[in-house]
Parts: C-alpha cells; sequence; structure tokens
C-alpha cells in the first residue's frame, strides 16, 4: 500500500506525520506484532506511554524492522505518578532506556492532574521544557489539557506545547480546545478517534461510507485528517491496520464533513475521562 501520510509542521520547526499508530491497550506481547504490521504497512508514528507499559517492546520493534531510527516518529507520555520535577526526570530516564534511544520526537504530559500536586502541572512542563533544550526532547507537548489549564502554561511558562492529544471523534468534538489549540498554534492529536467503536454503526457515517465506497472507520478517520488534526488509530488486527492506512487517497466533500462534524454530543458524547477531575495515579 503506498500512501504518502503527509508531514505537518510543529510550532517548534519539527514535523510531526498526521496518522500514527497507537498503542493504548495492547498487552506488551502483543505489541511487537501489531507494531510490525504497521510499520510495514507504512506508518511512521508511533505513539506509546509508560502508563501503557509497552515502551520496552515498541523500541524492540523499530530496531528490528531495520528502519533508521530517524525514520520513526516516536510519542511518549510522562507517567502520572512523577509529576514532580526530580520524579519527571528519572521517568524520563526510564523512557529513553525502555526505548533504548537517546531521544524521544515528542514527549507529552499524559494528564493535566489540577487536583493533585496542589495543581502544579506548571513545574511538570517546565520540567519538559529542560528535555527540549538539551534535545533529549525534540518536541515536547501536553495531553489532555483543557483550555484552562493550557492559558495557565501560557502565563507562567517560556515555550507553548507543540500538541494537545486529546479526546476527539464525531460524537465529540472537543470544539473549544480544539479552537483554542487553532489560536494559539498548537496542533491537536485526536485519541480515541472511532470512539472506542462506537461510531462506526451511526447510521449517518454507514451511510457517508456506503456513498463514498469505503469502510466506515475510513470514512471517520478521513474526516479527521480533513480536519487538520493528527490521528493514530489502534488495532491488534492486521486488516484492520492496513484498512485504517487507506485514508489518503479519497476526499470527502463539504457537506458530507458537516453531516459528521453535526454528529457532536458536546459532553455527554465523551467517553473517556473529565481531565478536570481525572486523578488517576498507578498503584
Amino acid at each position: 500500500m503506498s500512501h504518502t501520510i503527509p508531514d505537518i509542521t510543529l510550532n517548534d520547526g519539527n514535523t510531526i506525520p498526521q496518522l500514527g499508530f497507537g498503542v493504548y491497550q495492547i498487552e506488551p506481547r502483543d505489541t511487537v506484532e501489531a507494531v510490525s504490521k504497521a510499520l510495514e504497512v507504512g506508518y511512521r508514528h508511533i505513539d506509546t506511554a509508560e502508563m501503557y507499559g509497552n515502551e520496552a517492546e515498541v523500541g524492540q520493534t523499530i530496531r528490528a524492522s531495520g528502519l533508521d531510527r530517524g525514520a520513526v516518529f516516536v510519542t511518549s507520555k510522562l507517567n502520572n505518578g512523577f509529576h514532580r520535577p526530580d520524579d519527571a526526570r528519572r521517568a524520563f530516564e526510564s523512557t529513553l532506556a525502555a526505548l533504548k534511544t537517546d531521544y524521544i520526537d515528542l514527549f507529552l504530559i499524559h494528564w493535566p492532574l489540577p487536583t493533585r500536586y496542589d495543581g502544579d502541572f506548571v513545574s511538570t512542563w517546565r520540567t519538559l521544557e529542560e528535555f527540549q533544550r538539551d534535545g533529549r526532547a525534540r518536541s515536547i507537548g501536553v495531553s489532555n489539557f483543557q483550555v484552562a489549564h493550557l492559558e495557565r502554561l501560557a502565563a507562567e511558562a517560556d515555550m507553548v506545547p507543540a500538541v494537545n492529544q486529546i479526546e476527539v471523534h464525531p460524537y465529540f468534538g472537543n470544539q473549544e480546545v480544539r479552537a483554542y489549540g487553532r489560536a494559539h498554534n498548537i496542533l491537536t492529536e485526536a485519541w480515541s478517534p472511532i470512539a472506542q467503536g462506537k461510531v462506526l454503526r451511526d447510521p449517518t457515517v454507514v451511510d457517508v461510507a456506503e456513498q463514498v465506497g469505503r469502510t466506515p472507520a475510513q470514512v471517520v478517520l478521513r474526516w479527521h485528517v480533513q480536519r487538520g488534526d493528527i490521528v493514530f488509530p489502534k488495532s491488534t488486527t492486521p486488516e484492520r491496520i492496513e484498512e485504517n492506512f487507506g485514508v489518503f487517497d479519497f476526499e470527502l466533500d463539504d457537506v458530507v464533513m458537516e453531516r459528521i462534524t453535526e454528529l457532536d454530543r458536546g459532553e455527554a458524547g465523551r467517553q473517556g475521562p473529565n481531565p478536570d477531575t481525572f486523578d488517576y495515579i498507578p498503584a
């Protein structure tokens, strides 16, 4: 399959492939096979996290692929238990060690945790700024940050996040956060892009898929792409991994785009935790 994935330029001048492969909830024992298939199909952007428990397998698979390290864009994220600066430094070292690499393309604060650490995610962010300054993180960003959290970083920190990785799908457009990102040159990365499969049975999505001769998943991923967001579907099924890659050789017209956008249910459509109250720290 020979589709070219567009690169998008981040606010720090680095580029990121618009389509990636996510490994959330993929067991370590299944990660090697899934990531191997993704790289074989043509994905060059892998999104992992310390809390997923599969960083080592991601690194192992990239090394075994024969691809140059510089050819694969790797994102990882800070464990919720390690927000204090010294803990964050140790956690970052652990991520580098697990991946067996001397740099990460993109490192994110996984959750803002505003009800933990006395609400201080700013000192955590400043620690990520250190990682970028010393070159061990090429780019830095955040995940699940709300507008108020982003505004606080803008007021108190030196750097603007390159990306904000948030829940976005047709049932939850997360429009306010996306709009803030657009206005402040912070790219949106959409996690749970097909709402854990729930939107694939939506009559509108099914109808559009029949019209354009594509699968419902391809239609929804194409919707994300045309909105300018970075997206990384997750699957362990080889056919799905390949299917999800095939979204760059067709387009949805404005009418269809709007039909899908209008499926937004606001806060009622959110599938994951609310970042304002989420306070999970792994045992």
